[in-house]
C-alpha cells in the first residue's frame, strides 16, 4: 500500500511541472547524476529517504547513482536500490563492481520507463575493480561509471566506454563520478567525441564547501549532434552525501520521420492567395516553397513586425499575389528547433513534404464542384463512409459546416480530427473551410481552434466568391440562450449576429453579391422552419434582411434529421436543405456541382441512396 501511493505522488509530481523546484522546458529529458557515498551523509546518518526526496524535487527521467550498496553491513543490510524504487516510483538497475562487507557495492540507474536492455563493462581498476552501467531506454542510452582513482586507469576507461558505445544509433550519454579534473587527460580525451553537457564550473566535491569538479554528464558526439542542451545545475545539497548532486535539461534531436504531424491543408482558397497550414510535432522554424515549375521553387516565410513565426508546432504560410486560374507546386519545410535562446539557436534536420499542387480559383471558372459535410461528430468511420460515396470524381473545395470538431477539451481533439480529414481530402492539394457549429464553441480548447484552421477574411463568418458562384457563410453561435445555466455566464453572442446581420446587409449589396449568377447561403443552425418558441435568435435578426433576397439554397445542419423546406414553405425566399446526423443511415453528405448555367444539388445519406437530386 505504501508502495502504491509513494508511487501515485510521483507521477502526479511529474505531470505538475508548475510544482517543481526546478522547472523543465517542453520537450526535454532531465539526467542526474549522483554519487550518494553508499547513503551516508555529512552528519554520519545513513539515511535513503532524504536521497530519494531530493531525486523527487529534482524530477529527473534518469538517474545515474554511484557508490550504492546492495545488503552490505556498514548501510544496514538494505538494498539501497529497491527502496530508491519504491520511493520515487523509477525502475532500479543496478550492476555491481565489486563484493563488499557482506554484500555487493557499485552502480544504478533509476529510469522512469523500463529499460530496453542492460550490460555492464569491466573497467580498469588495480586498487579496486571499477565498471560501467549501461541501460538502453526507448529514445537514448544512458552510461553510468565511477572511475579509479588513478589518472592512467581512468584514461584507459573512457577509452573503453568510447569504444563500447559505437553500437548504438541512439544518443548516448555517459554520466558519474570521473574523478577527474577538467584539465585532465581523461577530459581531453572525451572531448574529442563527447560533449560536456553538465557545468564543470560548479564544483561538486567535497559536498560542504566544493573546492574542484570530479562529477559530469556528457553527451556522444561521435555519430552526429543528436541533441541540444537546456540547462545544466549543480545543486547545492551540503549534507546528505559527500558529493553534490548535479543534472542537465537535454532535447533530442527528431528523427526525420516524426518532425511532420499531418499533411499540409490548404485553407483560405481565393483567385490569388492561399494559406497553406500544417502541423510539426515539434516546435520549428518553417516555410514553403513554390512556384509554376516545380523545378524553380521560392521560399516564403511568415513575419509579424520583423521577426520571424517560429519555434511553434502549428505553421501557416499564406501566399499571396498569385494568377487567377494557375496551378502552382509547392511543398512545405520545417526545420526542428532544438534550443531557442535570446543569443544561441540549435536546430536539427530539414525536413520537405512531397512536392504538391493546387489551382487557383478564377472569376472565369463556371464549372465546379464543392462537398459539403455537417455534424460528424467525431464519428470518424462514418466521415469515411460518407466521403467514398463522393470521391471518385474531381472536386475542388469542401465544406464542413458544423460540428465536425465539437465539444474540443484538448489539443486532440483537434489533431486527431484533422490527422483523419485531411488526408482523405486530399487537403494538401484540395482547400477546405470550416463554419463554426454549436458544439465547435464547447470545451476547455474550443478558444483554440481558429488556431488549427484559416478562417476567410480572419472571421468566423464571411463570404467570397468560386467563380460566377458567390458563397455567403455564417456563424450562429450556440443553441440556447446565453443565460442559460450550463454555460456558466461566459457567453455573449448578441453583437456577434448582430455584426453578421450587418455583414449581410452590406454584403447582398455589394457588387460581388449583386454580378453572381448563383449564389449559395451556408450556416450550421437553420433559421428558418424552426419550431414555435424554440430558441432562434439568428431568425430575428437575419430573416429580415434575408426576406427578399436571391439565394438558390441555403444548406444548414444541428437538427441531425435530414428535411427539405420548399421555397416559400415557412416565409424562405429559397429552398432549404438541412443535413442529416452523425447515425446510421442518417448521416448525409451534399455535393454542389456546377456545369455551366447548370448548379445541382445532390444530398446522399450513409447507406448510399441519393435522398435528393435537385437543379437549381
Amino acid at each position: 500500500m505504501k508502495k502504491t501511493i509513494l508511487l501515485t505522488i510521483f507521477c502526479l509530481a511529474l505531470f505538475n511541472t508548475e510544482a517543481q523546484t526546478y522547472p523543465q522546458r517542453e520537450n526535454t529529458h532531465r539526467l542526474m547524476s549522483y554519487n550518494i557515498h553508499h547513503g551516508e551523509g555529512m552528519d554520519g546518518k545513513i539515511d535513503i529517504e532524504r536521497i530519494g526526496k531530493l531525486i523527487i524535487d529534482i524530477n529527473p527521467e534518469v538517474v545515474g547513482l554511484q557508490e550504492v550498496d546492495s545488503i552490505v553491513v556498514r548501510s544496514g543490510n538494505i538494498d539501497i536500490m529497491q527502496m530508491l524504487s519504491a520511493q520515487t516510483g523509477m525502475h532500479a538497475t543496478f550492476g555491481y563492481s565489486i563484493l563488499h562487507d557482506g554484500g555487493k557495492y557499485g552502480n544504478g540507474i533509476l529510469t522512469r520507463e523500463k529499460p530496453v536492455a542492460v550490460r555492464k563493462i569491466a573497467l580498469p581498476g588495480a586498487r579496486e575493480a571499477r565498471t560501467a552501467l549501461i541501460v538502453e531506454l526507448e529514445k537514448f542510452v544512458i552510461v553510468n561509471t565511477h572511475l579509479s582513482l588513478t589518472n592512467e586507469e581512468r584514461l584507459e576507461s573512457v577509452k573503453i566506454i568510447t569504444d563500447a558505445i559505437k553500437v548504438y544509433d541512439k544518443p548516448v550519454f555517459l554520466m558519474g563520478d570521473l574523478n577527474a579534473p577538467p584539465d585532465s587527460d581523461p577530459i581531453t580525451f572525451l572531448l574529442d567525441k563527447w560533449d560536456i553537457l553538465s557545468n564543470p564550473k560548479q564544483f561538486t566535491f567535497p559536498s560542504e564547501k566544493p573546492t574542484g569538479t570530479i562529477d559530469y554528464i556528457f553527451g556522444y558526439t561521435g555519430k552526429r549532434q543528436t541533441y541540444a542542451k537546456y540547462r545544466a545545475q549543480v545543486i547545492d545539497e551540503q549534507v546528505a552525501s559527500d558529493h553534490r548532486p548535479l543534472f542537465v535539461d537535454i532535447r533530442l534531436k527528431t528523427p526525420t520521420s516524426e518532425v511532420m504531424r499531418t499533411i499540409p491543408y490548404l485553407q483560405s482558397p481565393g483567385t490569388d492567395e492561399m494559406t497553406v497550414m500544417w502541423l510539426t510535432n515539434v516546435p520549428a522554424r518553417s516555410w514553403v516553397e513554390y512556384g509554376t515549375d516545380p523545378d524553380n521553387l521560392k521560399r516564403v516565410r511568415t513575419f509579424l513586425e520583423g521577426v520571424m513565426v517560429a519555434n511553434n508546432k502549428i505553421n501557416q504560410v499564406r501566399l499571396t499575389g498569385l494568377q487567377p486560374g494557375t496551378k502552382y507546386y509547392y511543398r512545405v519545410v520545417s526545420q526542428e528547433i532544438t534550443r531557442y535562446s535570446s543569443y544561441y539557436k540549435e536546430f536539427g534536420d530539414t525536413v520537405r513534404s512531397d512536392i504538391k499542387s493546387f489551382t487557383t480559383w478564377s472569376d472565369d471558372m463556371k464549372d465546379f464542384r464543392v462537398i459539403v459535410y455537417n455534424d460528424i461528430h467525431s464519428n470518424m468511420e462514418m466521415f469515411n463512409k460518407l466521403h467514398s460515396l463522393v470521391e471518385d470524381k474531381p472536386y475542388d473545395l469542401v465544406i464542413f459546416n458544423g460540428d465536425c470538431f465539437d465539444d474540443v477539451e484538448v489539443e486532440s481533439d483537434i489533431v486527431d480530427r484533422l490527422i483523419t480529414y485531411t488526408p482523405r481530402i486530399k487537403s494538401d492539394e484540395i482547400p477546405s473551410i470550416f463554419i463554426r457549429g454549436n458544439h465547435e464553441t464547447r470545451g476547455e480548447y474550443s478558444l483554440h481552434l481558429w488556431n488549427y484552421l484559416g478562417r476567410m477574411g480572419g472571421r468566423s463568418y464571411s463570404a467570397f466568391s468560386l467563380g460566377d458562384t458567390r458563397f455567403v457563410l455564417l456563424d450562429c453561435g450556440e443553441d440556447k440562450p446565453d443565460d442559460h445555466w450550463v454555460y456558466y455566464d461566459m457567453n455573449d453572442y448578441t453583437q456577434h449576429r448582430i455584426d453578421q446581420a450587418a455583414f449581410l446587409k452590406e454584403e447582398v449589396h455589394s457588387a460581388a453579391f449583386k454580378e453572381a449568377n448563383r449564389r449559395i447561403l451556408i450556416h450550421h443552425i437553420p433559421i428558418f422552419g424552426v419550431r414555435p418558441g424554440s430558441f432562434s435568435p439568428c431568425s430575428d435578426l437575419w430573416i429580415p434582411v434575408l426576406e427578399n433576397v436571391p439565394f438558390d439554397i441555403s444548406l444548414n445542419g444541428h437538427t441531425h434529421r435530414y428535411r427539405v423546406i420548399e421555397k416559400g414553405e415557412t416565409g424562405n425566399n429559397f429552398p432549404v436543405i438541412i443535413g442529416g446526423g452523425n447515425s446510421e443511415p442518417d448521416g448525409t453528405v451534399m455535393v454542389l456541382e456546377k456545369k455551366g448555367d447548370k448548379l445541382t444539388l445532390e444530398v446522399i445519406n450513409a447507406a448510399g441512396n441519393k435522398l435528393l437530386e435537385r437543379a437549381l
